[in-house]
């Protein structure tokens, strides 16, 4: 009930962000905006524009089934929307099916929109534990990972100086994603929220046990793309990359 309910989203500090809620179908983002740039038709406009996407998205998918059942990398036509061609790029880094990068894909695609037609300072996009960022200050991001104990307890401190990021988590005891692990936790961090999206699905997939972080964690290492990492099972916690560990 805690995932379905999404009370991770009171963690997000309001008196940094106004955050509103965009809805359509399946898709339920949690969007804050630096205080200083906010406009009340920033709610119409994502509204709007998320309805415009996940029709586009739902029109195409819907006459290449295929696609979205696909558990390897899988390409898209090249008359298919832009953000399934996008998809279908980082799947390639991630060997596994495109859709491991639609929540993070989405979030990018809402976030980029509203900074083209609005002056925004900074822009935090939540679509069911991927992250869409684009600051001006840092940010510390704990990590939700179901009943460990370690859930939301740890986390990592962002710079401000690599934005715009994807922070994005997959689990294998969380939420209804296909996961092929029983990570409780993997956080991924990169430049590209698909990428981010995608890696943290691959690499949710390969912890079964607590034995199996550490090994995760150096495969993880191996990839410059990724600039922090965080893997939890039950008590244990795997860490990596550019960004220090934070405690909640």
């Amino acid at each position: 009930m805690e995932y379905l309910q999404r009370t991770y989203r009171d963690h997000f500090r309001q008196d940094r962000w106004t955050s509103f809620l965009a809805r359509y179908k399946e898709t339920d983002l949690w969007i804050g905006i630096d205080k200083a740039s906010w406009d009340q038709r920033i709610v119409t406009f994502t509204t709007e524009n998320l309805r415009c996407l996940r029709r586009e998205m739902d029109g195409w998918i819907g006459q290449h089934t295929e696609y979205a059942k696909a558990l390897i990398p899988c390409s898209a036509d090249t008359d298919a929307p832009e953000i399934f061609r996008e998809m279908s790029a980082v799947a390639e880094k991630s060997h596994i099916g495109p859709m491991s990068a639609v929540a993070g894909a989405v979030a990018k695609h809402i976030g980029e929109a509203i900074q083209k037609h609005f002056d925004i300072g900074e822009i935090i996009i939540e679509n069911g534990g991927d992250i869409y960022a684009n600051l001006s200050q840092p940010l510390d991001i704990a990590v939700f990972a179901g009943t460990s104990p370690l859930s939301e307890k740890v986390g990592l401190q962002v710079k401000a100086d690599g934005f715009p990021l994807g922070i994005c988590t997959s689990s294998g005891t969380v939420g209804p994603s296909l996961s092929f692990g029983k990570a409780d936790a993997v956080m991924i961090i990169c430049h590209d929220a698909l990428l981010a999206d995608t890696y943290a699905t691959a690499f949710a997939n390969l912890i079964q046990t607590k034995e199996d972080i550490y090994p995760c964690i150096e495969k993880i290492r191996q990839h410059s793309d990724i600039l922090a990492a965080i893997a939890i099972k039950e008590d244990q916690i795997g860490i990596c990359g550019e960004y220090n560990l934070q405690l909640f």
